[in-house]
């Protein structure tokens, strides 16, 4: 290969190998091909999860490369927790214990072959891992340090066989984000500030998402749903204030330090778990933890038939109550969830389409919806996926500009259907509120998202979307105090783009244009293609003078929205006549006609 067809690039690598593989193979090779086949198995799937690659495979080696180093480390974490949780089923003297070297470095590239220095490095790196351990060069850790939840240990600068100059290592702490002697200082977390405090002396609690060790990435929802389910059965019962699922789910695929999670969350307690499913078999296990002190309050693993999943979700849901305040034992007969597990498949679907609809990108949305189309086809009598179904026409066609009557009436019919097969879902009424909302008919709409709220007191989106509309009709108390603590209950939904928008809408239609932009900005910061954010931040720079900025802003709005005009706002935008009239007049100072 002659040096001008060398093709170079920077990237992670991530290498592998198993410790004492040859004791291994010397007592027992049969059975350690078996186990090492199995484990290179599940090592490649949760490559391929986060968005690697496995470039060679020789003898009990794993290389692979990753075009980002958080990806490279997160995947490495999880192959060593997966492994581990594997190990535990193994005799001490089988158990097949991984060591894990990466770095970030230059490569030459032939084909799906990679060489040089970078790939070398990795692989001295492994060798100073601990069994089940990572190690990572200074190179690496420069891109992570700020960026993952971990603690990292300073090895000093080592030398290393048949590389000229000293590699600075670092031994990755996965247990938690600490700092030890000797080793390097690691800031804080920047991701997320800590929430005000919940105005509730009820216990605090998030749910993390369980982690799925099926090795099966299309069963991922099946964990989702899981522990969407505890949320939601735990959000019913009134003496819990439940983070909502949508920031719990903020840590999904992250190693956490639970203190950290609790700080960020503001909650006292955090659940914690996993979902393992072959075929028709199902293991569910979870921990409650006390986040102030680290104590593990209470433990348990479930296992059985598929048929039998909501029967273990309630025993979860009662086993925690009962942990967390022992006097609910008094409460007998309380359970979470009324579904029988005749309804396995329609739930799988929901769930299915469930977790595609959050993740808020057109073709995942679109596939959510069709999967809800299938179930309601499938399942004619099962009220969550006419709820669900409903819910996302309504909000998939608000974040975007594709707002018509036929999403109103394509929903209508489902929502209603919802309410009549389960009264007692929030989500229908969530739904059918939306739905009185976009026709202007505030006082049903609050009705409907009291109701949500009455069977469901810790609904945040309830509270944001009864915010929502009492904001459009001009009721700025009742509406701020709603949407405000819609984003305290759930400080990393995504639906907060919405619920910024009505706190703007608040500050706009009482007189106060600057607050107003600012609001109508942050909820572009989470969502930069809302049409509703960029019309009220339009409107009050032109009310607060600002026409030239106002102006801009419009401008790139009609490349988003080519047939916006007064018109069109004055039919499709539900706020009321006096609101209505007041934002129209700060569009028309901005240009629009």
């Amino acid at each position: 290969m002659s040096p001008e067809s060398f093709k170079r690039k920077l990237t992670a690598i991530l290498s592998a190998d198993v410790k004492g593989y040859s004791r291994l193979m010397g007592e027992n090779e049969a059975e350690t091909v078996k186990t090492l086949t199995s484990y290179r198995k599940i090592m490649g799937e949760l490559i391929q999860q986060h968005r690697g690659r496995v470039v060679d495979s020789p003898g009990d080696n794993i290389l692979a490369e990753f075009a980002s180093v958080v990806d490279a480390v997160q995947c490495g974490v999880a192959v060593q927790n997966e492994l581990q949780a594997r190990n535990a089923d193994l005799p001490e003297a089988r158990r097949m214990q991984f060591r894990i070297g990466i770095n970030l470095g230059d490569v030459i590239e032939e084909g799906e072959r990679i060489y040089g220095d970078g790939v070398n490095i990795a692989a001295r790196l492994e060798a100073l891992a601990p069994p089940g351990g990572i190690c990572v060069s200074k190179t690496a850790f420069d891109q992570i340090e700020t960026k993952l939840p971990l603690g990292y240990e300073f090895l000093g600068e080592q030398e290393v066989k048949n590389i000229a100059k000293p590699v600075g290592a670092y031994r990755v702490l996965m247990e938690s984000r600490v700092t030890v002697a000797g080793a390097a200082t690691v800031k804080p977390a920047s991701s997320h500030a800590k929430p005000k405090a919940l105005d509730s002396d009820r216990p605090t609690l998030a749910v993390l998402p369980f982690v799925n060790m099926s090795g099966d990435p299309e069963q991922e929802y099946f964990a989702d749903g899981i522990s969407e389910d505890i949320i939601m059965g735990l959000s019913k019962l009134r003496w819990f204030f439940v983070i909502a699922r949508n920031s719990s789910f903020t840590y999904k695929g992250k190693a956490v330090d639970v203190k950290r999670v609790a700080s960020e969350l503001g909650v006292r307690y955090v659940l914690e778990g996993s979902v393992r499913k072959a075929g028709s078999r199902v293991r569910i296990t979870a921990q409650l933890i006390d986040a102030s002190t680290g104590n593990h309050l209470w433990a348990d693993r479930y296992d059985g038939d598929l048929t039998d999943v909501f029967a273990l979700q309630d025993e979860i849901t009662r086993k925690v109550v009962a942990a967390i305040e022992p006097k609910l034992l008094e409460a007998e007969g309380i359970r979470s969830q009324s579904r029988s597990p005749e309804d396995l498949d329609a739930w799988d679907m929901v769930m299915r389409a469930n977790s595609l609809f959050w993740r808020f990108t057109p073709a995942e949305v679109e596939a959510a919806i069709g999967i809800l189309k299938r179930a309601v086809e499938r399942f004619p009598d099962y009220a969550p996926a006419y709820s669900m179904l409903a819910f996302i026409l309504l909000v998939s066609g608000y974040v975007g500009c594709d707002f018509t009557e036929q999403k109103v009436k394509l929903a209508a019919p489902f929502a209603a259907r919802a309410a009549e097969l389960d009264d007692s879902d929030p989500w229908a009424h969530l739904a059918l509120g939306f739905l009185a909302f976009l026709m202007r008919r505030t006082d049903e709409a609050a009705e409907e998202f009291q109701r949500a709220l009455n069977l469901n007191p810790n609904f945040a989106a309830a509270h944001g979307y009864l915010g929502w509309a009492l904001a459009f009709d001009g009721r700025a108390d009742q509406a701020i105090a709603h949407l405000e603590l819609a984003i305290r209950m759930s400080p990393h939904d995504p639906q907060n783009a919405i619920f910024n928008t009505g706190i703007a809408v608040v500050h706009y239609l009482s007189g106060r244009f600057a607050e107003a932009a600012g609001f109508g900005r942050k909820a572009l910061q989470l969502r930069s293609g809302f049409t509703a954010a960029n019309r009220i931040v339009i409107a009050s720079l032109a009310q607060a003078g600002q026409i030239d900025e106002a102006r801009a802003v419009l401008a790139r709005l009609k490349e988003l929205h080519p047939h916006l005009s007064i018109a069109w706002i004055e039919e499709h935008v539900p706020y009321t006549p006096g609101p209505m009239a007041k934002f129209i007049e700060g569009m028309r100072k901005a240009g629009l006609k």
